[in-house]
């Protein structure tokens, strides 16, 4: 009979278990005489039946290597010779015999709070202004329609100078054309967008017109679900997985008469540029990667093969490939946009977030996919405040002048930076203590293989594409590895830094970052803070670039003379705050005047 004590443990335990399960040894732990205890005694640790394979102290010093701790002999015998009445039996939710099976949608018990929620948690009304400006003429040539943004296109819509159909056709056209160039596509839905889009015209025809979504067709990076359309994760043991209900961002999107016409690309299980169809390209550089893991939706809203899409964040999947695509990504505060029914890599860390053409555009798509949803725990109801036409100057903007400096920083993020001085922001130097960051990517690997437990212990990782060191076939197996106890203390990292970002961002109004600024990359997506990236100039490039560790058997190409590519900044917000991120941006994106260009041969 398990004792209060072994349920009460049934919390993580750590690395140990997992690492001594795989050694033999011959000691068996002492449990007592065996006789029945005397009334009245409590039930005690270390005193459970004998199960699972013998291990030694030797099996323990091989296991100290992998945590970076080190034990007496003395105490390595007492846990070798007692592991298998103590700790062993921990693990039979999985080795059995009371196998217990963990749902996909089943979520962990405990959720990630961000500082400053509880201030913010109060519903009011939103309070959203977009721009007024005519969109002018309808363009005679569809490769100009591609590319406009939806702040034109939807008003084209509105106005009934633009047919969602033409429009729905015209974008199903140039994924078919320009697909083979960039490997972007994973379902075309041809069908059911123009359905949809005839749907939408006949709408907006007898007078109701849903909004600026309405009869604007869209990708949706392919862990969205989509009822009755195959969502594959981008990853070989799930291409015929195929939903019956919409995820809550797809249903919202339905409702404000969005058209769906294409399933776009991720990186297989949403890491990185490769899936099962091969490598998504950038099309301002056809020799590299879109960079992932929202490869598709970068590639593709680029392109002008969609008038936007949805992407998703853990850590750099939206802000790397809209700064490598040249195009706008907004990666909402963690809780305001429900996760219901999008693919799970890090309960604690996913975020779904629109891109798109202009900074505007990605402010219409999130007032449309804002707000809680039952089925994610995380989302909490708060207003989205958004003046496309408020000034912005006297906004305290915090930078961090070391990293203006140096790399990855470049001439482009430092005359960014100017211009905000010359659009009338105050720029305030801060600062963040130097912290060890990265320990909080404990969270991320242990979550994600967590999330891919039934796929890594059976064997089917073996069926993804990349099977190199930095995959996630091998990430998850080393995650197995890793300690319980620094997953707590990572978790209290991450509210310590939390708090240092709450200090921070009570001195200004939003930071301007180096977009691929690797600390700040990892600070905002653990502490939850919302980020806009924006094309912000061009840079010279004399070899591709890759999210990859470099591999010397296949080196990227190089070139001379360098090429020209766009690259973006990072603005990064208060919780909650992403009005003041879009504010910015608009005025920045003006100034700047670089947005409008668009990648050759995609015409």
């Amino acid at each position: 009979m398990n004792s209060r004590r072994q349920f009460l443990a049934q919390a993580p335990i750590g690395l140990l278990g997992t690492i001594a399960a795989c050694s033999g040894g011959d000691k068996q732990a002492a449990t007592g005489s065996g006789s029945a205890p005397p009334p009245g005694a409590p039930p005690t640790f270390g005193t459970a039946p004998i199960v699972g394979p013998e291990v030694s102290s030797s099996t323990f010093v091989e296991a100290e290597k992998l945590v970076q701790v080190e034990m007496t002999r003395a105490d390595r015998e007492m846990a070798a010779n007692s592991w298998r009445a103590s700790m062993a039996a921990l693990y039979e939710r999985r080795t059995g015999p009371r196998k217990a099976t963990l749902e996909p949608e089943l979520v962990p018990a405990t959720r990630w709070i961000p500082v400053g929620t509880a201030q913010h948690a109060a519903a009011v009304h939103d309070h959203f202004n977009r721009t007024k400006i005519e969109a002018g003429p309808l363009p005679a040539s569809d490769t100009e329609i591609a590319f406009a943004p939806v702040t034109k296109l939807s008003r084209w819509i509105e106005t009934r100078k633009l047919t969602s159909e033409r429009l729905t056709k015209i974008y199903l056209d140039r994924l078919t054309r320009f697909d083979p160039k960039l490997h972007c596509v994973i379902t075309l839905t041809g069908d059911s967008a123009l359905a949809q889009a005839k749907k939408a015209d006949a709408e907006i025809a007898a007078g109701k017109y849903r909004g600026p979504l309405h009869g604007i067709p869209w990708g949706a990076k392919d862990l969205l679900d989509t009822a009755g359309i195959a969502t594959t994760y981008g990853a070989e043991p799930f291409r015929n997985r195929v939903p019956t209900v919409d995820a809550a961002v797809t249903k919202r999107l339905n409702d404000a008469g969005a058209v769906l016409v294409a399933k776009l690309s991720l990186g297989a299980l949403a890491l990185n540029d490769i899936w099962f169809g091969g490598q998504t390209m950038n099309p301002w550089l056809l020799e590299e990667g879109s960079s992932g893991s929202s490869a598709g939706p970068g590639a593709a809203t680029a392109a002008g093969l969609v008038g936007f899409a949805i992407g998703s964040e853990t850590q750099g999947s939206i802000i790397s490939p809209t700064m490598r695509c040249g195009v706008t990504g907004l990666r909402p505060t963690f809780g305001r946009v429900p996760r219901t029914g999008a693919m799970t890599l890090c309960w604690t860390c996913d975020k779904l977030g629109p891109m798109a053409r202009s900074v505007e555009d990605t402010l219409l798509v999130l007032h449309a996919i804002t707000g809680p949803d039952a089925g994610d725990l995380s989302t909490v109801p708060v207003a989205l405040d958004f003046d496309a036409t408020a000034s912005v100057k006297g906004l305290k903007v915090g930078y961090f002048p070391a990293w203006m400096k140096e790399a990855p920083a470049t001439d482009v993020d430092r005359a960014a930076l100017d211009k905000m001085r010359e659009l009338g922001m105050n720029l305030v130097e801060v600062t963040l203590p130097n912290l060890p960051y990265d320990s909080m990517n404990v969270i991320l690997f242990a979550e994600a293989s967590a999330a891919f437990e039934e796929l890594t212990l059976s064997g089917k990782m073996s069926e993804l594409k990349s099977q190199v060191v930095d995959a996630w076939p091998n990430l998850f197996r080393q995650a197995r590895f890793l300690s319980a106890v620094d997953f707590v203390q990572a978790d209290r990292l991450r509210r310590k830094v939390a708090m240092e970002m709450d200090r921070v961002m009570s001195q200004v109004d939003l930071l301007v970052v180096p977009s691929l600024r690797d600390e700040m990359m990892v600070i905002s997506n653990f502490t939850g803070h919302p980020s806009l990236t924006l094309r912000a100039g061009f840079v010279q490039v004399a070899e591709a670039r890759s999210d990859w560790a470099p591999d010397p058997a296949h080196p990227v190409p190089k070139f001379s003379p360098p090429r020209r590519v766009p690259h973006g900044v990072t603005l990064i917000g208060r919780l909650f705050d992403e009005g003041t991120l879009g504010r910015a941006g608009i005025a920045m994106e003006h100034a700047l005047g670089v947005a409008p260009e668009n990648p050759a041969g995609f015409q």
